[in-house]
């Protein structure tokens, strides 16, 4: 699986990216079909304390991408959310791929 890593107004971190690469590769385990992950990585001027640090990840597999975001005040809250949004899409595409 290749995973493409975009920053918008978000300088880069390899620690960020190691994390967000770590949460992927368990989705890889379970979900073999998947093909490609774009990651991006952006952050947004909120009244708010809890939020403002956006991930959103598009997966790549057969049918439809499937797309998840999440805004928490931390990158890695935003990423750990938004792969467990990914695992149900894709549990749910599973099922749907299934041969009876």
């Amino acid at each position: 699986m290749d995973i493409i890593f975009k920053y918008h107004d978000v300088a880069t971190s390899d620690r960020l990216e190691a994390h967000a690469r770590e949460k992927l590769e368990t989705l890889l385990t379970r979900y073999d079909f998947i093909i490609r992950a774009d990651v991006f990585f952006k952050t947004e001027n909120t009244t708010s304390d809890q939020t403002g640090k956006i991930c959103s990840i598009r997966l790549s597999a057969p049918g439809p991408r499937l797309f998840a975001e999440s805004s928490f005040d931390n990158f890695y809250d935003a990423v750990s959310k938004t792969v467990n949004e990914l695992s149900s899409q894709l549990e749910k595409r599973k099922d749907k791929m299934k041969t009876y």
